[in-house]
């Protein structure tokens, strides 16, 4: 097998040194506290895949190939992980969880791994063949006998136009995604953290528009080095806004007003100082922004299932924190707040002509309860009226008027 010298220049020391920075990132991201963060470990993932594809390239473009052709090809599966993984990130960042069904997004991804058995089990000789074709075409191939057939989906010809459409495609989906929370809260446009969000989708926007713009040219895959060094620069602006300041990973956006106000609802003095608490005083009112996101958005409260550590997940928090956040900062336990939303939505519904004919125990399970009984104990603690009683209020107003 003929091989080349190690070939280096300005290129492979930018790529080198994106890798080795994408490497870092994502364990960053990875551990400590940070990890605690949903949109965090998407990012974390995101940046050590990016990271796997950009070493190949930089072996294949430096010649090292040659000496550990065992890695060939091993980091193509990661083409399809990156558009979701992207996508995961700024849907988590903005609303604190993944997007519904999120695991059929990752189905490409599981087929070429699995694809990915064919050529990784094939003789060196097979992959120095499949390494000269992509990168050297000018050198002699050597015979070679496939142990199997290397591509049972029939789809390796196409991987190029495939991971275009795919970060296309996703990218597309992120900055929607990033548009349509800003329209829904006003304040988001002004916010550091939003901003920065909308610069890396920008950023991974512009690979699939790279891709069309470079493959043309190359015939082979010998200039994949360009991609490389582009996504080395991504990453480079990566690290910039992390070191920029916390608002990055912190950023708080404008907290959103509540739903309708129970009548008794208690009104608690924020506390002074916080030196008991095991929260800061910014990650407090970072979590308590997601509570009032989530209130808007989704209504947990609804669900009869709901639970503080279910809660407490969907916050990315823990269960004694979230525990300790209501009793501190709200006045409020788990179940207390928990009733006092429900029972709030229960008095709308009391309210809306539409829904004010429904029984008693058809309201009781629309807000969440299981149990008429103790929908009626909680109302009648929290308006000292049980909800006939309610109703009738209103009855008789409306008539009276």
């Amino acid at each position: 097998m003929q091989t080349l010298p190690i070939h280096l220049d300005l290129f492979a020391l930018i790529i080198l040194l994106g890798v080795a920075q994408g490497v870092f990132l994502g364990a960053f991201f990875l551990t400590g506290e940070r990890r605690k963060s949903l949109a965090n470990r998407c990012l974390g993932l995101f940046t050590l895949a990016i990271s796997a594809i950009c070493g190949e390239i930089f072996l294949n473009y430096t010649n090292y190939t040659f000496r550990v052709l065992w890695t060939g090809d091993l980091a193509e599966p990661f083409n399809f992980v990156l558009g979701p993984l992207f996508y995961f990130f700024v849907f988590s960042r903005l609303w604190y969880r993944l997007p519904k069904h999120w695991l059929w997004h990752l189905i490409p991804f599981a087929i070429w791994l699995a694809n990915a058995v064919t050529w990784i089990y094939q003789p060196t000789e097979f992959k120095y063949n499949s390494y000269v074709d992509s990168q050297h075409p000018e050198l002699p191939y050597i015979h070679a006998k496939p142990y199997l057939n290397e591509d049972f989906t029939g789809l390796r010809p196409y991987i190029n136009e495939m991971t275009l459409l795919s970060c296309l495609v996703y990218a597309v989906v992120a900055l929607l995604t990033i548009r349509n929370a800003s329209q829904q809260q006003a304040n988001w446009h002004r916010s550091t953290g939003l901003t920065s969000l909308r610069t890396l989708s920008w950023l991974f926007a512009l690979v699939p528009l790279l891709i069309i713009l470079i493959k043309p040219q190359f015939y082979h895959d010998v200039g994949d080095y360009l991609l490389a060094t582009y996504i080395a620069i991504t990453i480079y602006t990566t690290n910039y806004l992390v070191m920029q300041g916390s608002d990055f990973l912190h950023s708080k956006p404008a907290p959103v007003s509540d739903p309708l106000p129970v009548a008794s609802e208690p009104v608690v003095e924020p506390k002074k100082k916080y030196e008991k608490s095991a929260l800061s005083e910014e990650v407090e009112e970072a979590v308590l922004a997601r509570i009032s996101r989530l209130l808007e958005m989704e209504q947990p409260y609804l669900e009869s299932d709901l639970s503080l550590p279910k809660l407490a997940d969907r916050l990315n928090t823990s269960p004694h924190h979230l525990s300790q956040l209501l009793n501190d900062r709200l006045g409020q336990t788990f179940f207390d707040w928990l009733a006092t939303h429900r029972i709030a939505e229960a008095q709308r519904l009391l309210n809306d002509p539409a829904t004010a004919n429904l029984k008693i125990d058809e309201i009781a399970e629309r807000v969440g309860y299981n149990s008429p009984s103790a929908f009626h104990t909680a109302f009648k603690r929290l308006t000292n009226q049980t909800p006939a009683q309610y109703r009738a209020l209103l009855r008789t107003s409306t008539t009276g008027s």
